[in-house]
């Protein structure tokens, strides 16, 4: 806004009244004094923008690399999208049934070099809970940037699906 008040000044202020009926219309049109309320609501418009400009970032961040986890009957299958990461920047490792996928896309260009970028750069990590999985049976294929994980689900948690006929009509 380069340092212009948005508090009119007495001489601005008496172009604020809208002058004929079709100003009536529009609240952003047919105004003068310190331009109009189109004008201000641009500036508004711009200095939200550059404030909360990251926050939108920082989400998508927090969700990278996207997932698709599939329960299949005897097995979970967990594919990860890595496109620009090396095989070799990423491990897996699974804990108590807790799968987890962290690595690092590294940026092909410095900093002072990139004019514009909506690229994701930098470590990420993502933790699935699977649930009792057979653990040592766990492989993983790494192709055309995408990761895919699949889990044998243990005997034991198997046998614990119980299926539940739904009947037509209502209980009470």
């Amino acid at each position: 806004m380069e340092g212009k008040s948005l508090t009119p000044t007495r001489t601005e202020a008496r172009g604020l009244a809208p002058q004929g009926p079709q100003d009536w219309l529009s609240p952003f049109s047919g105004f003068s004094g310190f331009g109009s309320l189109q004008t201000l609501r641009d500036e508004v418009n711009r200095l939200f923008d550059s404030v909360f400009r990251g926050f939108g970032e920082t989400a998508q961040a927090a969700t990278w690399p996207s997932l698709e986890v599939r329960d299949n009957d005897g097995e979970y299958k967990v594919t990860a999208e890595l496109p620009g990461v090396d095989e070799k920047d990423v491990e897996l490792s699974v804990q108590d049934g807790v799968l987890t996928i962290r690595g690092e896309k590294k940026s092909e260009t410095e900093d002072k070099e990139r004019h514009f970028s909506e690229r994701t750069y930098g470590r990420f990590e993502r933790r699935i809970a699977l649930g009792d999985i057979d653990e040592d049976k766990i492989n993983a294929s790494f192709e055309n940037g995408v990761l895919t994980v699949t889990a044998p689900k243990s005997p034991q948690a198997q046998a614990k699906v119980k299926r539940i006929p739904i009947s037509g009509k209502t209980v009470h």
